[in-house]
This record gives structure tokens, C-alpha cells and sequence, in this order.
């Protein structure tokens, strides 16, 4: 199983790509895709869709794995989150792959074991069970724990 998880975002989105057989998790690649902050939505929207579906093509996912939004104070963030969302599931159905969906306290307890962990404690467990670096934006390491989640827990598939 080829699994992607993203930590989705509309100026920085973090994935993270893990290749799981048998009983061996080996990380793929993971990043950052830092969309320039003058881009307008529609051209944010566009560059998220390209990079993702190239990506779910070139390692031939075939799960891909988000955080669920949590309500933000700002409505507009909330909204635009929902269309980088729309674009996955899209991608999912074009590509014909599962998806699951995790919220951040989920991603939290099946990472760390304490589902209100600091992003910091989820990175560290992240960066030492793939022994790299500590990444410059915690959304890599997001991205990476909601891949391990999707691993993990297989329940909350929506796509199969």
C-alpha cells in the first residue's frame, strides 16, 4: 500500500508518502508545498490540484489520508480550507483511490498515544520513527503523522 497524508492548508500544505508491505513502513517523501501568499485562491486552488495529482500518480497512491478541519475563529480560512478538501476528494475519485479522514485529537492519540500532544510532540515522534531531520514547518510533520493514521486505522474510510 502507497499511502499519502496531507495537512492540508492554502499557503502551505504538508504531505508526507509512505510505502507499507508486509510488516515495513518506509517513507517515500515528504514536504511542504509553500504556494506563494499574492497567488489568488483560484491559482492557490489550481497549483494544490496539479502537485497532488502528479504526486498520486508518480508513486501510484492508492490511499490518501487528511486532517479534518477544526473551526477556526476566521469563517473565510474554514471556507477555503473546504475547497483545498474538494480538490483531494476529486483527485481521489478521478483517480480512483481510497480516502480517509482523521481529526487532529485522532491523529494525536494514534501518533503519540495523547490526544492533546503539541505539534512539537508529534514531530518528535515523527522525525525519530523516520529518523530525518526536523523539517523547517510542522505541516510536514502533520502530514506525515496523518499518513501514519491512516495506516493505522483503517475505520474511517470514505472512499473504497
Amino acid at each position: 500500500m502507497i499511502i499519502m497524508g496531507v495537512d492540508p492548508g492554502t499557503r502551505y500544505l504538508g504531505y508526507g508518502v509512505l510505502d507499507h508491505t508486509k510488516q515495513k513502513t518506509r517513507l517515500i517523501e515528504s514536504g511542504c508545498l509553500d504556494i506563494h501568499k499574492k497567488k489568488k485562491l483560484t491559482e492557490k486552488i489550481g497549483c494544490i490540484y496539479k502537485f497532488i495529482h502528479e504526486k498520486a500518480l508518480e508513486y501510484k497512491i492508492t490511499v490518501l489520508a487528511l486532517e479534518t478541519p477544526f473551526l477556526y475563529k476566521n469563517a473565510s480560512t474554514f471556507l477555503k480550507l473546504g475547497y483545498v478538501r474538494g480538490v483531494l476528494y476529486l483527485i481521489a475519485d478521478q483517480l480512483q483511490f481510497e480516502l480517509r479522514e482523521y481529526a487532529p485529537m485522532e491523529i494525536k492519540q494514534q501518533v503519540t498515544g495523547y490526544g492533546k500532544a503539541s505539534k512539537d510532540q508529534v514531530s518528535t515522534v515523527v522525525t525519530r520513527l523516520f529518523n530525518i531531520k526536523k523539517p523547517q514547518r510542522d505541516d510536514t510533520t502533520d502530514a506525515l503523522a496523518v499518513a501514519l493514521c491512516g495506516l493505522w486505522n483503517k475505520k474511517k474510510a470514505l472512499r473504497s
